[in-house]
């Protein structure tokens, strides 16, 4: 088994890290997350961070890329950023 096939069997993001993901698949800064969230960006960065780590990317659009490949993301927001 490949390094991704068990990042992919292993994937669970909280509640909080997939709400930070979908403010970020909709455009939304850091900063902008934070204002939403009522949180600092610094945390929204540490969210970041996490979820970088349990997808096994290193960007935004690495992130939403693993993350609709692993159904992590509702399909209406998929069906949005088309």
């Amino acid at each position: 088994m490949s390094t991704t096939d068990q990042i992919d069997q292993e994937v669970r993001l909280t509640k909080r890290e997939l709400e930070v993901l979908l403010l970020i698949i909709e455009g939304k800064s850091s900063k902008d997350a934070g204002d939403i969230l009522n949180v600092k960006k610094r945390t929204i960065d540490r969210h970041l961070s996490m979820i970088y780590g349990k997808l096994g990317v290193t960007n935004r659009v690495q992130a939403f890329r693993r993350a609709t490949r692993l159904g992590l993301i509702p399909i209406e927001k998929q069906l949005t950023k088309s």
